[in-house]
């Protein structure tokens, strides 16, 4: 044979693309992310359902009285008192919004567009602090208000963040002074 014969016979077509396999992987992973996606919402559909035992949240009385502090923010969601990671998603606690605040003298109003509102009555306030995360959420020392409160026999910590995070030191005299001064009314 002939050096030209020779070399025309290596030469080869470029490979053609399987479109069959990419296919394949394509719809594998898109099953697969399906599949987690699937598990991380019957996680949460579980964990309500263990949290059941919590009872209705409080609604805001019909004449709550004057706004002592008003605030609009972040409401980034509930947990057991103590354990930051211990989210409470019973009762729509677990949603995070948008969040309108007011403290009266009745308690703490939790107005959430999107979401289910709920009060807190001055007798279940226990704590306001600054603090730096809660379920998911991190921030700066001192960026978030933390409230525990305490509803069914349980002690929750609900985290809000103001739009302005100057605010979070009022709200936090404010509400334990209203604590200390029910305290002392109700020792009497």
């Amino acid at each position: 044979m002939t050096p030209e014969i020779l070399l025309a016979a290596d030469r080869k077509s470029a490979e053609v693309t399987d479109w069959a396999a990419r296919v394949g992987w394509v719809v594998g992973l898109l099953l697969f992310v399906a599949l987690v996606y699937w598990l991380m919402r019957e996680g949460w559909k579980w964990r309500g359902t263990l949290q059941g035992d919590l009872p209705e949240l409080p609604t805001a009385p019909s004449v709550p009285g004057a706004a002592r502090l008003t605030m609009t923010g972040r409401y980034h969601g509930s947990t057991t008192a103590g354990q930051w990671l211990d989210r409470i998603v019973a009762h729509g606690l677990g949603t995070r919004s948008r969040v309108e605040l007011t403290l009266t003298d009745a308690g703490l109003d939790v107005v959430r567009p999107g979401a289910s509102d709920f009060f807190i009555p001055v007798g279940a306030l226990r704590e306001a602090v600054l603090g730096k995360g809660i379920a998911g959420k991190v921030l700066t020392e001192g960026g978030l208000l933390v409230v525990t409160w305490e509803h069914g026999g349980r002690l929750i910590d609900s985290g809000f963040r103001s739009d302005h995070a100057a605010e979070h030191g009022a709200w936090v005299d404010a509400i334990n002074s209203m604590i200390n001064k029910s305290e002392t009314e109700g020792a009497r």
